[in-house]
C-alpha cells in the first residue's frame, strides 16, 4: 500500500490532483479555528470548557460534528457544509414535489446545472438563518447553556455599535458557507473525490483526536481500549455492508442503429443493500433536535408541562427508550422514503425496454418493474435496519459506559467516514489502473 503511495505521487498529475485537495482542506481547517469578527478566542476556550463539564452536546451536538468544532467556537467557517447538507436534500424532495424541477432533471446536464444553482440559493438563504440563529443564542448566553455570560467571549456587547458587529458576524459566517461550497466545487473539478464528502469527512476526522485523549484522560487505559476495539469492529462490520449489492442481469439483444450493427451484450443493475446512504440518520437525527428547540424557545420553564414531556422523554443524550425507539423508527421510515424518490423501477424498466435490455426470465416493461421494486424492497428492509441499528449501538454504548455522547464513533460518523474513505480509494485506484498500475490497495 505505502508503494502505491509512492507511485500514485510519482504520477505528475495525480500528485498534482492529490497535493491540490491536501491544500484546500488545509485552507478548510484554518478557517475553522479562525474565529468570527468580535469574538474573544480565550473567553471561548473558557466557556467550552464549563460547558463540557454539563454536556452541551443536546441540540447542535451533531451540527458541531460535522463543522469539525467550530461551531462552539463561532468561527468564519462555524457553520461548516451543513447547510449545503440540508439545502440538497431539501431539493432532492422538491424534486418530486414540483413538477418543472422534475422537468429540469430529466434536461441532462443543461437541467442539472439548474437544479445546482438553485441549491446555492438554498444554501445561502439556509445559511443566513442559522448564523442568525446562532448569534442571537451566542449573545443569550444559551449557546453554552448558560455556562458563562455571553460578555466573556464577544467583546463588543454593550458598545455603541453592537448592532453592527452583529450583523457583521452573521455576513461573515453566511460568507463563509459560499466559500466552504467553492472549495468543495474546486475539489471535485480539480482535485481527487467528491468535494463536499471530503470536506465533511475532514470536519469529523478533525474532531477524533481531541476526543480520543479526552476517554483516556477520563475513562481510563482499559475503557479507552475497549472502546477503540469495538469502534474498529464497528467500522469493519459497516465496510462489509456496504460494499454488499445485489446485482441483478441485465441481456441487451442484438440491434441495428443506422448501417452499424450492435452485439447483444450482458451487464448488470447494481443494487446496494444500504441504498439510502447516510440520508435517513441526517433526516431522523434533524427531527429529534425539534424537542430540543422547543424547549429552547419556551425558555425551559420548569413549569411548563410540554417541557418536562419533552425533556424526560427526548433528552439529548439519547438514553431514554421512548427517544432511541422514535430514532429508529424515523431511520426505517426514511430509508424506504428516500429510496423510493432516488430509485424510480418504472423509469428503469422502460430505459431497458427503450434499448432492448432484458432482466433473463422476466418479460420487459410492467413486470420488469415489478420485479426491481420487490428485490429493491427486499433489500431495503435490512438496509433500513441495519442503519437503524449502526445508529443506536453506539448510543447504548456509551450509555453503559458513561462517556459522552459527543464521542465521533457515532453512527452518522461512521457511516460517512467509510462511505467517503472508500469512494475516495476507489478513485485514486482508478486512476492508478489507467497508468497500468496494479491499484492502491493490493
Amino acid at each position: 500500500m505505502l508503494g502505491a503511495f509512492v507511485r500514485a505521487f510519482s504520477t505528475p498529475d495525480l500528485r498534482n490532483k492529490l497535493l491540490f485537495t491536501l491544500f484546500i482542506l488545509t485552507l478548510f481547517r484554518i478557517g475553522a479555528v479562525v474565529p468570527a469578527p468580535g469574538v474573544d478566542s480565550a473567553g471561548i476556550q473558557q466557556c467550552l470548557q464549563l460547558a463540557t463539564e454539563e454536556d452541551t452536546s443536546g441540540v447542535y451536538g451533531l451540527l458541531n460534528l460535522f463543522s469539525g468544532g467550530a461551531l462552539f467556537q463561532l468561527a468564519i467557517f462555524a457553520l461548516g457544509i451543513m447547510p449545503y447538507i440540508t439545502a440538497s436534500i431539501i431539493l432532492n424532495l422538491l424534486t418530486v414535489v414540483i413538477p418543472r424541477l422534475e422537468a429540469l432533471k430529466k434536461e441532462g446536464q443543461s437541467g442539472q446545472a439548474k437544479i445546482t444553482q438553485y441549491t446555492r440559493y438554498l444554501t445561502i438563504a439556509l445559511a443566513l438563518l442559522q448564523s442568525s440563529s446562532m448569534v442571537a443564542m451566542a449573545r443569550t448566553g444559551q449557546l453554552f447553556q448558560d455556562a458563562c455570560h455571553p460578555s466573556e467571549y464577544l467583546t463588543f456587547l454593550g458598545t455603541p455599535t453592537e448592532w453592527l458587529s452583529t450583523v457583521t458576524i452573521v455576513a461573515v459566517m453566511t460568507g463563509g458557507t459560499a466559500i466552504i461550497m467553492w472549495f468543495g466545487e474546486l475539489i471535485t473539478e480539480r482535485g481527487v473525490g467528491n468535494g463536499m464528502s471530503l470536506l465533511i469527512f475532514t470536519q469529523i476526522i478533525a474532531v477524533f483526536p481531541a476526543e480520543l485523549g479526552r476517554i483516556w484522560n477520563e475513562e481510563g487505559v482499559w475503557m479507552f481500549s475497549i472502546i477503540v476495539a469495538a469502534g474498529l469492529v464497528l467500522i469493519t462490520g459497516v465496510v462489509f455492508v456496504e460494499q454488499a449489492q445485489r446485482r441483478i442481469p441485465v441481456q441487451y439483444a442484438k440491434r441495428m442503429a443506422g448501417r452499424r450493427t450492435f452485439s447483444g451484450t450482458s451487464t448488470y443493475i447494481p443494487l446496494k443493500v444500504n441504498q439510502a446512504g447516510v440520508i435517513p440518520v441526517i433526516f431522523a437525527s434533524s427531527l429529534l433536535f425539534l424537542p430540543q428547540m422547543v424547549i429552547g424557545l419556551m425558555g425551559q420553564d420548569p413549569d411548563s408541562r410540554v417541557v418536562q414531556i419533552l425533556s424526560t422523554y427526548f433528552d439529548p443524550t439519547g438514553t431514554h427508550p421512548v427517544y432511541m425507539a422514535t430514532f429508529f423508527l424515523l431511520i426505517v421510515g426514511f430509508a424506504f422514503f428516500y429510496v423510493a424518490i432516488t430509485f424510480n423501477p418504472t423509469d428503469v424498466a422502460d430505459n431497458m425496454k427503450k434499448y432492448g435490455g432484458f432482466i433473463p426470465g422476466i418479460r420487459p416493461g410492467r413486470p420488469t418493474a415489478e420485479y426491481l421494486d420487490y428485490v429493491l424492497t427486499r433489500l431495503t428492509t435490512p438496509g433500513s435496519l441495519y442503519l437503524g441499528v449502526i445508529a443506536l449501538l453506539p448510543m447504548l454504548a456509551l450509555g453503559a459506559s458513561g462517556a459522552s455522547a459527543n464521542f465521533p464513533f457515532g453512527g452518522t460518523s461512521i457511516l460517512i467516514m467509510v462511505g467517503v474513505g472508500l469512494d475516495t480509494v476507489k478513485q485514486i485506484e482508478s486512476h492508478l489502473q489507467q497508468r497500468n498500475y496494479e491499484g492502491f490497495l493490493r
